[in-house]
């Protein structure tokens, strides 16, 4: 089950560290604890989930579960935080994985 959690951001780190070059091109990025500080005073975010990805970046979901607000970051390993997606109606699912056919 803790893996249909995770399922989603993981699937999306690639996207979102691809995007993280990008996204400090625009300047969409702070040190992590500003970051933080920021997601949860003015959005009510806090953090949902969290991945590795390559060259050491941290992938996190921050998320409101009152007004379903959600945002995904990517952390370098020199501690910059740059925003990479944000959205609303965020949902915790826990969806089970497919059944397999035995017959394979």
């Amino acid at each position: 089950m803790k893996q249909t959690l995770f399922a989603l951001p993981v699937a999306l780190a690639a996207l979102v560290l691809a995007a993280a070059p990008a996204a400090a091109q625009n300047r969409n990025c702070a040190p992590r604890d500003m970051v933080i500080k920021r997601l949860a005073e003015k959005y009510g975010e806090s953090r949902q989930s969290i991945g590795m990805g390559q060259q050491g970046m941290v992938m996190e979901t921050f998320a409101s579960g009152e007004t379903g607000s959600w945002t995904i970051t990517v952390t370098t390993p020199n501690g910059m935080t740059c925003l990479v997606a944000s959205g609303q109606s965020y949902e915790v699912l826990a969806e089970a994985l497919p059944e397999t056919d035995s017959d394979a």
